[in-house]
C-alpha cells in the first residue's frame, strides 16, 4: 500500500491533563498559536504550555472565556462586557475596557492586536497605548443575529478581513456565510461558504508575492448533490502591476457519505502552499493552492472538531476535539507526496510543478520524459523552464550538453543561454552550470555579467570557477576562491592584488597553514609595504605572532628599512610587554640614531611603551638634542644640571611640570643652577618658585633668588604669593625687593593692606632704605603707632611735604602727634600753622590743645581755632582753647567768657583763676549752677562777696542759698566772717538793687529758712524802711512785724508807727497772745 502524502498523529489529551469534558468545547477551550492551550474552568482558568512538554498551570481566575496571545505570554480575559489584558512574565494589567454589547467570538488576529466580535460589529482593540477598542465595520444582513461567528482572520497587509459563519438551513442543512471587508475602501463583499483564510505565495513569472484568499463556497441554493467549490483569488494587488492571480473554482470531492458535512475552519500552510479544510465529521482535505487541486481527502476523526490552528515553523495543522480533548496533528508527507499523485490521483502535470515547486522527490522519470518531449518539439525555453521546475533531477551535465548541442536558430539567442537564463531567473546555478556559463562569457569579454551574478548569489562558486576568472579580474577570482574556500588561492590572489594585511586575518580565521617566512623574504626585495602589511598581520595572529619579531625586525633593519622596521616594531610592540624591552630600546634606538629622532619623540609621547633602558635612551636623545625627552628619562641631578644648561631652549611649561617628579633638594639645587646660567631663565624659575613654593619652602626659595641677585625674579614670585602667604618674611621681602626695584606703590599696598609682616623689621629697613618716596614707611608708622620716629624721619630729611601728606591725606586724627613732635624738632612756626590749616577741623583739638600747652605753644593755635569757629565748630575743646588764648593775651576776655556759648566753665574757670579771679567767676557764672561750689569758693578766696551777692539773688535758688547761709561758727565761736561779709553785701547792696518779686521772695526764705531773725530784720528794713520798689508791700511789713515780736520786741512799736500796709487786727491778735504779752 502506498504512503498517505500526510502524517498525522495526537499530540495530547486535554482530559489526560486534568481538563474536565465541559470545558472542552467552543468558547471554553482555545488555542491561537502552537504555544499555549488555555481552557476555562468553573472555578479556574487551565493554561497548557505546548513548549514545555505540556506543562499545566492553573489559575484561581473567574472568566467566562480567556485566550493567549500567539507569541507572548499576554492572557486576555472575558467577563459578561468586561474585558482584561494581562502580561503573565510581568504580573501586570495591560489594559481593560467594558463593551457595549456582549461579545459572541474574539480571537488574536496578531501579536499586538485583538479582534473583539458582537452581534452588529467589529471592532479590533490594540495593545499598544490606551487606546480603546475601534469599531472596524458593521456585520453583513447575511451574518445575522442568528449566525454563530465560528472564524476571524485580517489579511498579512492587514487590508482586508474575512469573517466567517454559520447558520441552520433548510432541511436540517448548515449553511455557512462569510463576509470580505475592505479596510481601504470600507466596502464588504457577502460570501456564501463556511471557510476561508488568506495566504501569500511566490506565482511563477511573477516578481512580487501574491496575497490570495482561499475559501470554500457552498450555496445554499445549490441544487442537491452539487459539489462545494474551492476559490484562490488575489486580493489588493495594485492594478498598475498587472492582472490579479485568480484560479477557476475546482470542485472538492466530498464523499458519498458526507453530503451533509460542512467545514469548521481552512488553515493554509504557509510553507509549502499547502491549504487544509477540516471538517465537522472529520474529514481533512488538502489543497494545493498554486492550483486549487485536491491533492489528498481522509476522515482523520470521528469526532467533531471545534478548534483548530497552523504551526508556522512546520506548516502542520492542530485541531482539537469536542468533549473528548484529543489534540491532534497533522503535517505534508513530502517524501510520499509525489509518489501518491502519480499513482493515486495519476496527474502527472500536478506531480512535476509541486515536486518543481517544493524540491520533492518522486517525479525524476515524469521530469526526464517531459523533457524529451520538449526538447524534440523544439520547445527549448519550455524546456529550460521544466529543468528549472524540477529542482535538481535534470540539472545535470548531460542537460547542460543536450542545450549545447542544439543549434542556434538565426536571430535568436544560444539554446544554451536560454537555458543558463532562466535557471538565473529562477534561482542559483550549480557548481558544473556556473563553470558552463562562465566560460562563454568571459571568452566574450563581459565579466560585469560575471560580476553581477556573483553579487546576486546566482552562482555557484568553485576553485575551477576562480580558475577561470582569475586572468580576466583578480578581485571577482578572489571573491570565489574566498566563497569556495580555496585558500591557497586566495592567499595568492591577496598577493597578486597587493592586500597583504588581508592575508593573516583570512588565513587564522579558516585555519589555513602556510610557509609565511619565505613569503616575507621574497616580499622585503620587491615589495617592502607588502612585507610589512604582512608582517603586521602575521605579529597580531590570533593566539599568538606566527613569527619571530626581532629576527623578523633584523630582516627589516638589514634591508636598511628604517621605516619599515619602525612601523612593524610598533605594531608587535604595541602590548607593551615587560620581555620586549630589548625591542623597545632598539626601536627608539634606530630612530634617534638613523637621523628620525621626530619619530622617537612620537613614540616617546605616546607613552605606549615603558619598558626599554630609560638611561641608555636618555643619552641618545641628549645626542640628537632631544632635551626635554632626555631630562625626562633622567634621575641623576648630575644628568639633569647638564640637560637643563639648554633649558632655553625647552618648552617652559615642560621645565615647570618637570620640576613636580624631583625631590626638594633636586629642585632647589637645579634651580639654583639655572639661576646662574642668566636671565634668559628667568622667567620659567619663577614659575617654578611659584608653582611648588607650598613643597620647596619660600625661605629657601628666596634664598636661592638672592644668592643669586635676582632682585626681579624674587619680586615676581613673591608678587604670587604674597596675597594669600602668612609667611612675615614673605611680606618682609616682598616690600623689600619692591623698593630696591623702585616699585614703590606696590611696597605702599602691602605696608598698607598687610597683617602679616613685623612692623619693626619693616619700619627699620624703610628708614635706612631712604627711600625718595617715604609712602611706604608712612603707611607702616601709621598703622603701627611709630608716628614720632615718622615725623622726625620726615623732618631730618626734608621730606616736608609727606609730612603735610601724611596728616591731610593718611591720618589727619594723628596730627597732634606730629605738631608735638615738630615742636620738639623746633619747627618753622609758619609750617605748623600751614598743616594745621590744611588739616582743619579733621585734626582732634583736644588732643592738640593739650599738646601745645604742655609745650607752652597754645597761641600758635590761634588762627586755626579761630578758623575752627569760622565754620560754625560747637566744639568745647575749640572755645575752650580760644578762650585760653584770650584770656592770655588779655583780648577783651570778659566778653568773651560772658558772651560764648560754647566753651567748659570747668576748664576755662579754674584757668583764669591764677590769673584774673574776676574772670574767673564770670567763667564759673556761665556754668548755670554746674560750678556753683568753684564760684563760692574763689568768691571766699578772692573776696568776691558783692559779685557773689548778686549772683545769688539772681539765681533764686534756695539749696545754694543754704550753701552759703548755712555755715557754722569758728573755732572760737564767732560768727564766719565770710557769711558776714556776704550777708552784708547781699542786705546793703545786692537785694536793694533788685526789682524782682521773685528774686527778693526768694531771698527772704533763704533768709528765714536759715534762721537769721536779725539778719532778716536788717534786710527788711532795708527794703521796706529806706525807699525800695516793695516798701508798700503787705507781706513784707508783716513779716518785719512779726520778725520783731520773735526776735526783737524793742522794735515793734517803732514798726507798728511808721508801717501803714500791714494786717493791724492779726497783728494785734498775735501781740496780745500769750506767747507775746505786748
Amino acid at each position: 500500500m502506498a504512503a498517505v502524502p500526510v502524517v498525522f498523529n495526537e499530540a495530547i489529551n486535554l482530559q489526560q491533563l486534568g481538563v474536565p469534558e465541559a470545558s472542552i468545547k467552543h468558547g471554553l477551550t482555545s488555542m491561537q498559536s502552537d504555544k499555549w492551550i488555555v481552557c476555562v474552568e468553573p472555578s479556574q482558568v487551565t493554561l497548557i504550555d505546548l513548549q514545555n512538554n505540556a506543562q499545566v498551570t492553573r489559575r484561581p481566575i473567574q472568566a467566562e472565556a480567556a485566550i493567549m496571545n500567539p507569541t507572548s505570554n499576554i492572557l486576555a480575559l472575558r467577563s459578561g462586557t468586561t474585558l482584561q489584558v494581562f502580561n503573565l512574565d510581568a504580573k501586570a494589567k495591560l489594559k481593560s475596557h467594558s463593551m457595549p454589547e456582549p461579545l459572541v467570538y474574539w480571537k488574536w488576529t496578531g501579536p499586538s492586536n485583538l479582534a473583539l466580535i458582537t452581534a452588529s460589529s467589529v471592532y479590533h482593540w490594540s495593545l499598544e497605548g490606551d487606546a480603546a477598542p475601534t469599531k472596524v465595520f458593521d456585520r453583513h444582513p447575511s451574518l445575522g443575529p442568528n449566525t454563530q461567528i465560528i472564524n476571524y482572520h485580517v489579511s498579512p497587509d492587514a487590508k482586508w478581513c474575512l469573517l466567517g459563519g454559520i447558520s441552520a438551513g433548510a432541511g436540517g442543512t448548515v449553511n455557512g456565510n462569510m463576509q470580505l471587508f475592505s479596510m481601504e475602501k470600507k466596502v464588504s463583499q457577502p460570501l456564501q461558504g463556511h471557510a476561508g483564510s488568506f495566504a501569500k505565495i511566490k506565482v511563477a513569472g511573477r516578481e512580487d508575492p501574491a496575497q490570495v484568499l482561499v475559501f470554500h463556497e457552498k450555496k445554499a441554493e445549490s441544487p442537491q448533490g452539487e459539489p462545494p467549490k474551492l476559490f484562490v483569488m488575489e486580493v489588493g494587488r495594485d492594478p498598475s502591476k498587472g492582472t490579479p492571480f485568480r484560479l477557476p473554482p475546482t470542485s472538492i470531492p466530498v464523499p458519498a457519505d458526507a453530503v451533509a458535512d460542512f467545514p469548521v475552519s481552512l488553515v493554509i500552510d504557509g510553507k509549502n502552499d499547502v491549504a487544509f479544510l477540516l471538517t465537522k465529521m472529520g474529514y481533512c482535505y488538502m489543497f494545493d493552492v498554486h492550483s486549487g487541486k485536491t491533492m489528498y481527502r481522509a476522515k482523520v476523526t470521528q469526532e467533531t472538531v471545534f478548534c483548530t490552528c497552523g504551526q508556522e515553523s512546520t506548516g502542520a495543522v492542530f485541531g482539537i476535539t469536542v468533549r473528548s480533548g484529543r489534540v491532534f496533528r497533522i503535517l505534508l508527507n513530502g517524501q510520499a507526496l509525489i509518489p501518491y499523485i502519480t499513482s493515486t490521483l495519476r496527474d502527472n502535470d500536478l506531480a512535476i510543478k509541486v515536486a518543481g515547486r517544493l524540491g520533492l522527490p518522486g517525479a525524476e522519470n515524469l521530469y526526464a520524459a517531459e523533457f524529451e518531449r520538449l526538447i524534440s518539439a523544439g520547445q527549448v525555453q519550455e524546456a529550460a523552464r521544466l529543468v528549472a521546475a524540477s529542482g535538481t533531477a535534470l540539472r545535470t551535465p548531460a542537460t547542460i550538453a543536450r542545450f549545447q548541442q542544439i543549434p542556434a536558430e538565426p536571430g535568436a539567442p544560444q539554446p544554451v543561454f536560454q537555458y543558463f537564463s532562466t535557471l538565473l531567473e529562477n534561482g542559483k546555478l550549480n557548481e558544473q552550470e556556473s563553470i558552463e556559463l562562465a566560460k562563454p562569457v568571459l571568452q566574450q569579454g563581459r565579466p560585469q555579467l560575471m560580476e553581477k551574478w556573483l553579487k546576486d548569489d546566482k552562482l555557484t562558486c568553485s576553485e575551477q570557477l576562480g580558475d577561470l576568472i582569475v586572468s580576466s579580474d583578480a578581485g571577482m577570482a578572489l571573491s570565489v576562491y574566498l566563497r569556495a574556500n580555496c585558500h591557497a588561492k586566495a592567499v595568492n590572489c591577496f598577493v597578486q592584488r597587493g592586500e597583504y594585511d588581508k592575508i593573516v586575518p583570512y588565513t587564522t580565521s579558516v585555519g589555513f597553514k602556510m610557509d609565511y617566512s619565505s613569503m616575507l623574504s621574497q616580499l622585503l626585495f620587491n615589495n617592502p609595504q607588502g612585507a610589512l602589511d604582512l608582517a603586521k598581520g602575521l605579529v597580531n595572529a590570533e593566539g599568538g605572532p606566527l613569527i619571530d619579531i626581532q629576527a623578523t625586525a633584523e630582516a627589516f633593519l638589514s634591508s636598511n628599512r628604517v621605516q619599515e622596521t619602525t612601523a612593524f616594531l610598533l605594531e608587535a610592540l604595541k602590548d607593551n610587554k615587560p620581555e620586549h624591552a630589548y625591542l623597545q630600546t632598539k626601536l627608539l634606538e634606530i630612530n634617534l640614531i638613523g637621523g628620525a629622532p621626530q619619530v622617537a619623540d612620537a613614540i616617546m609621547q605616546n607613552g605606549i611603551l615603558t619598558h626599554y633602558d630609560r638611561a641608555h635612551v636618555g643619552k641618545l636623545c641628549e645626542r640628537a638634542g632631544m632635551w626635554q625627552r632626555a631630562a625626562e628619562h633622567y634621575t641623576d641631578i648630575g644628568d639633569i644640571k647638564r640637560v637643563f644648561k639648554n633649558s632655553h631652549q625647552m618648552n617652559p611649561e615642560f621645565v615647570v611640570t618637570y620640576f613636580g617628579k624631583l625631590n626638594r633638594e633636586q629642585s632647589l639645587s637645579l634651580l639654583k643652577d639655572m639661576m646662574s646660567r642668566g636671565p634668559q631663565n628667568m622667567q620659567v624659575c619663577v614659575e617654578v618658585a611659584k608653582k611648588y613654593h607650598d613643597e620647596l619652602g619660600s625661605e629657601d626659595l628666596i634664598g636661592v633668588f638672592e644668592s643669586n641677585k635676582a632682585t626681579e625674579g624674587l619680586y615676581y614670585y613673591l608678587g604670587a604669593i604674597v596675597n594669600f602667604s602668612e609667611d612675615a618674611f614673605v611680606h618682609f621681602k616682598y616690600i623689600q625687593a619692591s623698593c630696591m626695584l623702585g616699585q614703590f606703590k606696590e611696597a605702599e599696598r602691602v605696608c598698607r593692606d598687610s597683617n602679616i609682616y613685623v612692623p619693626v623689621e619693616v619700619k627699620d629697613y624703610l628708614k635706612n632704605a631712604k627711600l625718595p618716596d617715604p609712602r611706604p614707611l608712612i603707611h607702616v608708622c601709621d598703622r603701627f603707632d611709630f608716628v614720632d620716629e615718622l615725623t622726625d624721619y620726615l623732618y631730618l630729611n626734608s621730606l616736608l611735604q609727606y609730612i603735610e601728606v601724611y596728616v591731610t591725606k593718611v591720618s589727619p586724627t594723628k596730627t597732634p602727634m606730629v605738631i608735638g613732635k615738630l615742636f620738639d624738632l623746633g619747627a618753622n612756626e609758619d609750617f605748623i600753622k600751614r598743616i594745621l590749616m590744611a588739616v582743619g577741623s579733621a585734626c582732634p583739638v583736644d588732643e592738640m590743645v593739650e599738646i601745645a600747652e604742655t609745650r607752652n605753644r597754645l597761641r600758635l593755635l590761634q588762627a586755626w581755632l579761630e578758623a575752627r569757629v569760622a565754620t560754625g565748630s560747637t566744639e568745647p575743646g575749640t572755645h575752650n582753647a580760644l578762650g585760653k588764648i584770650y584770656i592770655t593775651l588779655n583780648r577783651d576776655p570778659k566778653a568773651f567768657l560772658t558772651n560764648n556759648m560754647f566753651y567748659d566753665p570747668k576748664v576755662l574757670g579754674p584757668y583764669c583763676e591764677s590769673l584774673d579771679p574776676s574772670l574767673a567767676f564770670v567763667a564759673y557764672k556761665k556754668g548755670a549752677g554746674e560750678c556753683d561750689d568753684e564760684l563760692i569758693a574763689i568768691s571766699h578766696t578772692h573776696g568776691l562777696y558783692r559779685d557773689l551777692a548778686k549772683y545769688l539773688v539772681e539765681r533764686q535758688d534756695l539749696e545754694l542759698w543754704a550753701k552759703v547761709l548755712n555755715k557754722g561758727e569758728t573755732e572760737d565761736g564767732g560768727e564766719d566772717p565770710q557769711r558776714r561779709q556776704l550777708i552784708d553785701q547781699i542786705v546793703e547792696w545786692a537785694l536793694p538793687e533788685s526789682t524782682s518779686a521773685d528774686e527778693v521772695s526768694c531771698t527772704v526764705k533763704a533768709f528765714m529758712a536759715a534762721d537769721l531773725p536779725g539778719e532778716l530784720i536788717s534786710l527788711l528794713e532795708r527794703i521796706i524802711l529806706q525807699g525800695s520798689d516793695f516798701s508798700d508791700n503787705k507781706n513784707l511789713q508783716n513779716l518785719l512785724i512779726l520778725t520783731a515780736i520773735r526776735a526783737d520786741t524793742t522794735r515793734v512799736a517803732a514798726y507798728i508807727d511808721q508801717l501803714d500796709n500791714f494786717d493791724a487786727k492779726d497783728i494785734a491778735l498775735i501781740c496780745v497772745s500769750e506767747s507775746h504779752m505786748l
